[in-house]
């Protein structure tokens, strides 16, 4: 096998060498290990491709496969790569991408709720290992002090080399992954605390200076991290919005995180790690950008450093006898035994299912970049001339350690992330089948279309996977042709943003003499169940608030209608605010526009204000604890529809207002909607505005249109709400409340 792998590239280097003579041609090994540039990267990029094919044959998860090819073809195996400075280099990239990615796919609102679990189990993660691998250490196997708190703080870190894994099952925001990536940072930033001050009493700089400016150096370091990169981003991200520049931003951060990371003495990783934390509100987790950065890292440069990781193994020091034999069980079984029972009891001290504690066992017990950063550090310090802390035994044993550990945290994650997503998909079967969501996005003018598609793909339920449909109305005139090829070519454009977000979407150009009329055609031949369109921004487009048409649609039309005018990117909003009328909760369309708000405030991570009567911030307060426990909502009692000129006083230019209205004829419609267009043009100019027209027809709370709960507490509060609103309907029937204009 090896020798059939040399062969195919003797082929690529015969017209290299044509000078060679009859019996060199035939030296295969002359021409190993391969030195060039391209050939090396044709290599690695073979090892990505072929290596999750092989594993999935094999019923083995993929990065097993990534790090046994770096052994096979590194110089302890076949010897046909040198481990040269591009897997430094690229290596590095992918270790930093792993954490980079676990902090940006965090639920922050979940980090807030579970900070005591995280501290609770980061400190068990990190101590129980340590204390058993420091005790074993030093009376098994009669290793000095210092030796032994080395290999205890390796063992106390780990590396999310299975976090892949849970990205690739889309359960990043199970309390257990959560809870494990939160864990896996405390358990690294004690870890390389205890490190510092082993070197420090090696270089005899342990006094009260030397920790003083250490902490100062931390200090430096959060301080640029949360008053400097935030406003840096928001800056950003609001002038630029080309996807290369936004991506390359992005990395920068990442990399400028990592670097002041290690300049205050601490490892890179946990400054990627904490950039993602940073700029995990600002991207999305369904937006393009996101759906780029994660195809890059899991593409190239997290291969490459699993590839880099194999590279460093040699098992052939298993049968040369001796002590390194040993210390591999020891490491081995020690270290996950005791990343196992911190998971464990953490399991049964928060009272969590078996699963999450498979879970958190597998994410946890690998170790990786920080035990090579940690025994790389020991290989420096000199115990005596030419004697150093940490000997070929314990470098070997750990490397080997790498292997073992990657591969039983890789297949213990795998499986359990595998029962968790069809234990998941077993419990809602049913949820979705009558929900009639596709959503209609009429578009015209490119300044407004793409924000209408971001805003399209962060309201839509991706568990549905009913995709998108972009429409472009052409009028019927003497410009019918140039005006088709210009919708032609901005339909393009929203497919190539849509695909890049994973996310399907259908497009027409349609000719008609009435703009309005053409897109109540088309929402009928689709089976649309909403339309989001745009409002003017600037008047000159149109002398009316209401543009051309839109007037004409929502008369027309009875289902939702989203009017939306953005005069900030999405990223940036920090708040969403919206007014609502009274008895807005009795409209047919009452869930179905809440739903929207919730998705898009939990996929922006912004908090949402709700303003509105008692009982309807109590219906709504209900309503997202039991089915949007992750979204920041807040309420305020609003009494009174003219309320809204006090609202527009603290707007900021990150604020989103939106104002649910109603149609003529309907329970929660007021005459004081018509005055709404005034209000907004002396009230909100230059803000970024959504007007709602909900649902009008039909028992809104009797049709599922929305996720079901998934557990059986949370139906239960589900059917609470359900019964609430219908006794409050059948209330209305009999009561005699004021219904004038002048009431919210």
């Amino acid at each position: 096998m090896g020798k059939a792998f040399q062969v195919v590239f003797f082929f690529l280097l015969l017209q290299r060498k044509s000078t060679l003579t009859r019996t060199k041609m035939f030296d295969i090994a002359h021409y190993f290990p391969i030195t060039d540039p391209t050939l090396i990267f044709f290599v690695v990029l073979c090892i990505i491709l072929l290596a999750p094919i092989i594993m999935g044959k094999l019923r083995i998860p993929h990065i097993i496969g990534m790090v046994l090819a770096g052994m096979l073809i590194g110089e302890y195996g076949l010897d046909v790569l040198k481990r040269d400075d591009s897997f430094e280099l690229f290596g590095k990239v992918g270790m930093y991408y792993i954490m980079f990615l676990a902090g940006l796919e965090m639920d922050l609102e979940s980090i807030k709720k579970n900070t005591g679990k995280m501290l609770h189990f980061g400190v068990l993660t990190a101590l129980i290992p340590f204390l058993i691998t420091y005790a074993i250490s030093l009376l098994l196997f009669n290793y000095s002090q210092a030796a032994s708190l080395l290999l205890g703080c390796i063992m106390a870190s780990n590396t999310l080399v299975a976090y892949p894994i849970i990205g690739r099952y889309g359960i990043q925001q199970h309390p257990a992954a959560a809870l494990s990536v939160g864990a896996t940072m405390i358990a690294l930033i004690l870890s390389l605390t205890a490190i510092a001050a082993i070197t420090s009493a090696f270089n005899g700089n342990s006094g009260l200076l030397f920790w003083l400016l250490f902490l100062l150096k931390i200090a430096i370091f959060c301080t640029i991290l949360i008053l400097v990169v935030p406003r840096l981003t928001r800056w950003f991200l609001h002038r630029y919005s080309v996807a290369v520049m936004q991506f390359i931003f992005v990395l920068s951060m990442m990399f400028l995180s990592a670097a002041l990371a290690n300049a205050a003495g601490l490892e890179g990783i946990l400054g990627a790690f904490l950039s993602g934390l940073i700029l995990n509100r600002y991207i999305p987790h369904l937006s393009p950008l996101m759906n780029r950065i994660e195809f890059i890292g899991n593409a190239l440069f997290i291969p490459y450093f699993l590839i880099g990781v194999g590279m460093l193994i040699n098992v052939r020091v298993l049968f040369h006898g001796g002590d390194v034999l040993w210390v591999v069980l020891f490491m081995v079984i020690v270290g996950t035994f005791g990343k196992a029972l911190a998971a464990y009891w953490a399991c049964i001290r928060f009272r969590m299912s078996l699963l999450s504690g498979h879970l958190m066992c597998g994410l946890t017990s690998a170790h990786a970049a920080g035990a090579i950063a940690m025994v790389m550090v020991g290989m420096r310090l000199e115990v005596s001339p030419g004697h150093y802390l940490v000997d070929d035994t314990i470098l070997n044993g750990v490397v080997i350690m790498i292997l073992f550990t990657c591969i039983i945290s890789t297949i213990i994650t795998e499986r359990t992330a595998k029962i968790i997503v069809l234990k998941d998909s077993t419990h809602s079967q049913h949820s979705y089948t009558n929900d009639d969501e596709k959503i209609l996005l009429p578009v015209k003018y490119p300044e407004l279309a793409e924000n209408l598609l971001h805003v399209g793909m962060l309201m839509r339920n991706p568990k549905l996977n009913h995709g998108l449909v972009a429409l472009n109305i052409v009028y019927d005139d003497e410009h019918r042709q140039e005006n088709q090829e210009k919708g032609r070519k901005l339909l393009n454009h929203l497919i190539k943003v849509a695909s890049s977000a994973d996310v399907r979407m259908q497009t027409q150009v349609r000719i008609a003499a009435n703009i309005a009329n053409g897109i109540k055609h088309a929402f009928k031949e689709y089976d649309a169940s909403e339309i989001i369109m745009g409002l003017h921004i600037h008047k000159e487009i149109s002398p009316k608030f209401w543009g051309e048409f839109a007037q004409s649609l929502y008369n027309g039309l009875n289902r939702q209608i989203i009017f939306v005018r953005l005069t900030q990117p999405l990223s940036i909003l920090r708040c969403i605010k919206v007014a609502i009328p009274s008895r807005a909760e009795f409209e047919a369309g009452f869930i179905r526009w809440l739903e929207r708000l919730l998705r898009l405030a939990g996929n922006l991570d912004c908090r949402i204000v709700f303003y509105a009567r008692h009982d309807c911030c109590e219906l709504i307060r209900d309503y997202v604890r039991n089915l949007h426990p992750n979204v920041r909502d807040e309420y305020e009692v609003m009494e009174h529809w003219k309320e809204l000129s006090n609202l527009a006083s603290r707007m900021n230019d990150d604020h989103l207002m939106v104002f649910v209205t109603s149609r003529k004829g309907n329970i929660s419609y007021k005459t004081a909607f018509e005055k709404l267009p005034k209000e907004i043009e002396d009230y909100y100019t230059g803000k970024s505005l959504m007007i709602i027209f909900p649902d009008q027809y039909g028992d809104r709370m009797n049709s599922m249109t929305f996720a079901e709960p998934q557990h059986q507490e949370e139906r239960s509060a589900y059917q609470v709400i359900v019964e609430w609103v219908k006794r409050k309907r059948q209330h209305l029937r009999h009561s005699h409340n004021d219904t004038s204009s002048d009431t919210i």
